[in-house]
């Protein structure tokens, strides 16, 4: 009989519930459950909807019932940076406010005022990104100062749906560094810094590392989803999931995780928080077994699916939600083809602008963006996702040389994982600007990093290369070389 292991991979717009087992040498995937993740507007922010997610949750555990498919350990990873306080009755204290919210404008200086740009970054190795959890936390701390006072807990999103499932609180390593709040080099909460920003010590505990064990389902949980089942750490941050999964077959590769963000980098042994650093602002993230994710956060998919729901007659960002008419619903493959019969356009947008984050409308930010510029201003949807593609590897490329400079290494091929390693218009233009090969695959990035730590600690495999090993036995992985 399988021995069956349980993903919980939750995104910026979908959940799903990945069973993994392993048979034959390989690794064999099953999605079991999917469900919608969505924001709401509360008390005046962009809120994560909380009570869904968590009914998704329960849902997907029902379904391995249902299938018969039972798992013997569960983990949970989601995006970074959010989180929730909770009470001394556990209750969420306030809303699950989402990082894309406005509220974090101008929070930058309240923390600068404490500690310079150059320190923060020599202490932490996280760049900066103005919805970082430290900005967020001095947002709140300034428009609800009761809500930090009264908060006898401090949990990220995937550590609050553990406890959820457990009673059991805990602080999960790599998705902590994406605070801005864990000195880089001690791997724990730099108290210092906590205290200087006058947030409550008491929030800040013990970190555990990815393959700790959390606890068994409550008693609660397991009369509502039938069975039993163990609770395992994954690296509960999706990045640090899917660059685990990375098949790189040697130490000159860059890995991508494609998806909402493109998150590009390598993977290294020691930080690296030098002001050359800062200055082009990449990022030390923890990692599993304590490696560091050294990368550069670029906007990704996000303005590609932007595009498509704004096409499709709903523009969805933030919570606002605007339903127009139009006659043809677009598919990701139409959008493609469409930039193809576009090749020759030529304008560029910088695509970490920040007019790119949460626009109402994404079209029309790139518009602007050319006609400010002095570019060609695409009218067409072919012009548009153009401009859009040739941004995005553009950046990439960039980003590789900058990376090179750094790190005082040559790199050699480019992994890609996650949904967007099925663009292949995409993988061939990423090639071609950066003149490097394009391995992409496996699709479920995240989830098989996720399961990889859960078989690790099973003992399915010895360590994460054997795993990597067999990764590459078990999906396809897709060669594009530059054109």
């Amino acid at each position: 009989m399988n021995k069956y292991y349980l993903a919980i991979d939750i995104g910026a717009s979908s959940g799903r519930h990945i069973l993994g087992h392993v048979q034959d040498g390989r690794l064999l995937l099953e999605e079991i459950y999917r469900f919608d993740n969505r924001q709401l507007r509360r008390n005046g922010h962009d809120c994560w909807d909380m009570d869904n997610l968590w009914n998704g949750i329960v849902d997907g555990l029902k379904a391995c019932k249902t299938a018969g498919k039972l798992p013997a350990t569960v983990g949970i990873d989601t995006w970074a940076v959010d989180y929730v306080l909770l009470d001394a009755n556990d209750q969420v204290l306030g809303d699950a406010v989402a990082y894309r919210d406005s509220r974090t404008e101008g929070a930058d200086a309240l923390v600068e005022a404490v500690i310079s740009p150059a320190e923060l970054y020599e202490r932490t190795g996280i760049q900066k990104q103005n919805f970082n959890t430290i900005y967020q936390l001095a947002a709140q701390k300034q428009e609800h100062p009761e809500q930090l006072e009264q908060a006898k807990s401090f949990l990220m999103i995937p550590d609050y749906f553990h406890f959820l499932l457990t009673g059991v609180k805990k602080q999960e390593y790599t998705n902590a560094t994406s605070t801005n709040l864990v000195n880089a080099r001690e791997k724990t909460w730099d108290m210092d810094l906590i205290t200087r920003l006058g947030l409550p010590a008491k929030l800040f505990g013990e970190l555990s590392m990815p393959g700790t064990v959390v606890g068994d389902f409550s008693p609660e949980i397991q009369a509502q989803v039938g069975f039993n089942a163990t609770v395992v750490l994954p690296a509960t941050h999706d990045t640090g999931s899917a660059f685990l999964a990375v098949p790189a077959r040697d130490d000159n590769a860059v890995y991508l995780s494609s998806g909402t963000w493109s998150l590009l980098g390598v993977e290294n042994e020691q930080p690296i928080t030098s002001e050359a650093s800062r200055a082009q602002n990449f990022t030390n993230e923890g990692g599993a077994w304590y490696r560091y994710r050294y990368l550069k956060n670029i906007m990704g998919l996000w303005m590609i699916q932007s595009i498509r729901r704004e096409l499709n007659g709903v523009n969805y960002v933030a919570g606002k939600t605007k339903h127009t008419t139009s006659g043809k619903q677009w598919s990701f493959p139409d959008l493609i083809t469409a930039a193809q019969g576009a090749q020759d356009f030529p304008s560029v947008v910088d695509v970490d602008d920040a007019v790119f984050l949460a626009p109402d409308s994404m079209i029309q930010a790139v518009q602007n963006y050319c006609s400010k510029t002095g570019q060609p201003v695409p009218e067409s949807v072919g012009e548009v996702m153009q401009c859009v593609y040739v941004s995005l590897t553009r950046r990439y490329a960039e980003a590789i040389r900058d990376l090179q400079k750094l790190t005082g290494k040559t790199y050699t091929s480019i992994n890609v994982v996650g949904g967007g390693c099925q663009d292949g218009y995409l993988n061939q233009m990423t090639a071609n600007a950066t003149g490097l090969p394009v391995y992409a695959g496996p699709v479920e990035g995240t989830a098989i990093g996720n399961l990889l730590v859960q078989l690790i600690r099973a003992g399915e495999f010895d360590n994460l290369q054997t795993a990597r090993d067999t990764i590459r036995e078990s999906f396809d992985i897709h060669e594009v070389k530059p054109m």
